[in-house]
């Protein structure tokens, strides 16, 4: 990890970043992503954590007055796997963000399974 990157963090993105280092998981800090918003119009956002390895990414929350509903709705509208992590206010935001991983690689596994079987079939 680049310490230019890690200065730019807040303190719960570093929180973040100890832990995935903790996994093992290798992770990219704010790469753009390519979105549509809700009225079709093209913009580039930058979810705070991407984690190539498992195709998906971590925004951090920062604060209860950020909307994050309607991020968590464009994310999804685009196709992205994007995991909320509340640190400020969840104890066990770290069971929290595995449990969320392994739930997203669980549906991926189910939904390619589903694609092979009607292919075979």
């Amino acid at each position: 990890m680049q310490n230019s990157v890690f200065e730019e963090m807040t303190e719960s993105e570093k929180q973040v970043a100890d832990f995935l280092k903790e996994l093992g998981l290798y992770w990219v800090f704010e790469s753009p992503i390519f979105v549509y918003d809700y009225k079709e119009r093209p913009r580039v956002w930058t979810p705070d954590f991407y984690l190539p390895k498992l195709g998906m990414y971590i925004e951090v929350c920062g604060s209860e007055n950020i909307p994050y509903e309607y991020r968590k709705e464009i994310y999804r509208k685009n196709g992205y796997h994007v995991v909320f992590v509340q640190v400020y206010k969840e104890e066990k935001w770290k069971n929290f963000l595995m449990k969320r991983i392994m739930t997203i690689e669980e549906s991926r596994h189910t939904q390619v399974m589903k694609m092979f079987k009607s292919v075979l079939n």
